[in-house]
């Protein structure tokens, strides 16, 4: 009887955290004082099952600012996960805008049924991993993934400077990433904001991104999948906060013991007045 009510339990538990795949950054403010100090979440899920995330600090291998210029400052002895204040607590000297990267290692692990596998791979696009499963005659085995978090957020310290957007528009090494072609913050009004997603360093072709306004997270305002260059249009967001988020996976070595490592990308942002 306790074998099958843990076994149970464990099912509702990863079930439930498949459901909350977005990962993203969220400053307590996006336009900051310079030398001023503040708070960061580490955010997971969207709508009622938004929530801070209970990642573990020993998982967080990278956490960075990067300026303008590419200087790049170590931030992740900033980090007290679970805090009441926030999960980090950062501040920045000079003005300018940056944009603050955490990544994870992959040791995370999901397993869900075969019918709730299945249900998240195709809403989240993920037409590798469907091909995949189909080809080899395993579309009804429950599904099993090493995943690993990849997330920027864009914050402005001081006056913001259009011509001071470098940091915004490449590529920082991120496994997973969304790099803007222009800066949300610095793109005219009524422009168009294009994106382009970088898989290991190559462009990723057919991966489906997503636009979600944070003020009202339930569900996303767009949905573009890449092109052949790994590029999608969206059209610039109005003022408030928001998220681009993409997923992307493959198969794990044989050696595994899960399916497949997948990596969870977002990119937070938002538009002042």
């Amino acid at each position: 009887m306790f074998a099958r009510s843990l076994a149970a339990a464990l099912t509702l538990f990863t079930a439930s955290a498949s459901g909350a795949h977005d990962f993203w950054l969220q400053p307590a403010s996006q336009q900051i004082m310079p030398r001023a100090p503040f708070g960061v979440t580490f955010e997971v899920g969207h709508g009622p099952d938004r929530q801070r995330s209970p990642i573990a600090a020993s998982r967080i291998i990278r956490f960075e600012g990067v300026a303008a210029d590419g200087s790049r400052t170590d931030l992740r002895n900033r980090i007290h996960v679970g805090d009441t204040v926030g999960d980090a607590t950062i501040g920045f000297e000079r003005p300018g805008t940056y944009v603050v990267l955490l990544e994870t290692d992959n040791r995370a692990e999901s397993h869900l049924p075969a019918v709730r596998f299945n249900d998240y791979l195709n809403v989240e696009g993920l037409t590798p991993a469907i091909a995949l499963r189909e080809r080899t005659g395993r579309t009804g085995v429950d599904g099993a993934e090493n995943y690993s978090r990849h997330a920027k957020t864009i914050v402005q310290i001081g006056r913001a400077d259009a011509r001071a957007q470098a940091q915004v528009i490449r590529p920082l090494g991120l496994e997973l990433e969304i790099v803007p072609e222009r800066s949300p913050q610095a793109a005219p009004r009524g422009a168009a904001l294009p994106v382009r997603v970088f898989y290991r360093g190559r462009r990723l072709a057919g991966a489906l991104v997503k636009l979600t306004d944070l003020a009202h997270d339930a569900h996303p305002v767009a949905m573009q999948r890449t092109d052949s260059s790994g590029r999608a249009v969206f059209a610039m967001p109005a003022r408030g906060r928001w998220l681009l988020n993409v997923i992307w996976t493959r198969p794990s070595p044989r050696t595994n013991l899960t399916d497949f490592e997948t990596s969870f990308s977002s990119l937070s942002f938002e538009i002042a007045e």
